[in-house]
């Protein structure tokens, strides 16, 4: 049975499931004011990886994953752009998923909007009201955190612990709120609705709803009390997350029953990142300048719950072993291939189960390549089933080997070499250029400090 790390007891434990056969998973979505950076690719290979191995062992996965259409940041951007605020979310929600497919993320089961769920965050706040766990202020409507007994949870902290601490746990905000960490569920809007500015009516006020009612009332909806795990990263843990559980918690309701956390993207100091890798600013220019699947083999080879350096060394080496990869691939065509050998199936298994220790499983993947190569030099019939044993793992890890060669033309090959000069030169633009052109004609060009390679 897998064993993932459950972040609310701290502990490594078996993902129970609610129903045997089937699992429900809710996975925290973008907010969709802007192009995916890279701590979102992060984030969604992660549960994209998890949602794979869990189908190649055979069980039925419910993943939900909403998109946040509605929230201060897009108004931000609408109002300083004097743009309709649904045309900024059409417009990033569409790079969303332009750079999800790119990257190789299988679409999510459900894909729940909050601004479909505006009535039942009403009712919801309606209920933490009525049960005195939710309270009106002249500017919105709060959570009352004391009212849920062990508020703090996914914190790692108690209130008292919070408030003897002060700063970095605690949410300030409103004059009128009873507890610093006390949160916003509605928040009133004093003027009419303009393109920019949406408003929705309630009891108390014309308002919009706060980011933390969103994902409790698609998620219970969907998926119904106790669903089996609700993911995101680590900067979601607090206060989102334990913003979602306490409302769920208040209303005398079962949420999640496992909880878990993916940790961040770092610059070479280690430091919390988005973006910067050479001149890639988001998952778009990742797509565009690079193998896609370089991001996913790099997160492969890192543990989902460490930080995950990212930059051109990384990419470049991840770039490297893909052509490795492919050129096993390519040479294995000609191997009739059996059954996955049973040894090395268990072992990938039995890293998995181990806290996806995807780590350890590529590892597995590079020495099978290695031994399978060693057979096939030898004409040893055992070179099948190891042929087998990798490209079985590498489907149900998503990362799709191409056999095929380049084959290509000295104008192509030109065309690649007239690439290097321009970012030798740092003309970006012609570079650019010459790259849209070569995969515009079909071809998968590929960047590295060693030069660019082109291949279909």
């Amino acid at each position: 049975m897998l064993h993932l790390y459950d972040t609310a007891t701290r502990s490594v434990r078996e993902l129970a499931l609610r129903e045997p056969g089937k699992v429900s998973i809710y996975l925290c979505g973008p907010t969709v004011y802007g192009p995916a950076h890279l701590g979102h690719g992060r984030a969604t290979l992660t549960y994209d990886i998890l949602r794979r191995y869990l189908e190649w062992t055979g069980l039925d996965v419910r993943l939900v994953s909403n998109v946040t259409d509605i929230e201060d940041k897009i108004i931000e951007r609408a109002t300083r752009e004097d743009r309709p605020w649904d045309e900024i979310t059409t417009e990033c929600e569409a790079m969303w998923f332009r750079a999800m497919d790119g990257i190789g993320v299988q679409r999510p089961t459900d894909i729940p909007h909050a601004t479909e769920y505006v009535k039942q965050m009403i009712e919801l706040i309606g209920a933490l009201i009525e049960r005195d766990a939710a309270y009106v202020t002249d500017d919105g409507v709060y959570m009352d955190v004391e009212s849920v007994d062990d508020y703090g949870a996914l914190a790692f902290q108690s209130l008292e612990d919070m408030r003897a601490g002060g700063g970095d746990r605690m949410v300030v905000g409103a004059a009128q709120k009873r507890h610093p960490a006390d949160f916003v569920l509605w928040k009133f809007t004093h003027c009419e609705p303009t393109a920019s500015d949406p408003s929705w009516p309630s009891p108390w006020g014309a308002g919009r709803p706060g980011w933390h009612s969103e994902c409790v009332v698609m998620s219970l909806d969907l998926l119904g009390e106790g669903f089996d795990l609700h993911c995101g990263g680590q900067d979601l843990r607090f206060p989102h997350h334990e913003n979602e559980r306490a409302q769920a918690v208040a209303l005398g309701k079962t949420f999640a029953h496992h909880w878990m956390h993916n940790g961040f993207v770092v610059d070479a100091e280690g430091e919390k990142m988005s973006k910067s890798i050479g001149n890639v600013s988001n998952l778009l220019d990742l797509i565009e300048h690079y193998d896609p699947r370089a991001y996913r083999l790099v997160l492969l080879q890192s543990h989902y719950r460490s930080p995950v350096k990212m930059g051109q060394a990384g990419i470049d080496q991840a770039v490297a072993s893909l052509a490795g990869l492919d050129a096993f691939a390519s040479r294995a065509a000609a191997v009739a291939i059996g059954d996955s050998d049973p040894a090395v199936i268990a072992a990938f298994r039995a890293a998995m189960e181990d806290d996806l220790d995807t780590p350890k499983a590529m590892a597995l993947v590079f020495d099978t390549v290695r031994a399978a190569n060693s057979a096939i030099d030898a004409g040893e019939a055992a070179a099948g089933s190891l042929v087998g044993a990798v490209m079985e793992i590498c489907s149900a890890f998503g990362l799709e080997l191409s056999a095929g060669g380049s084959d290509a033309s000295d104008d192509v090959l030109a065309k690649a070499s007239a690439l290097d000069q321009a970012r030798a030169d740092r003309d970006y633009v012609a570079a650019d250029a010459i790259r849209s052109e070569l995969q515009a004609d079909g071809w998968n060009v590929e960047t590295t400090k060693d030069g660019t390679t082109v291949r279909r």
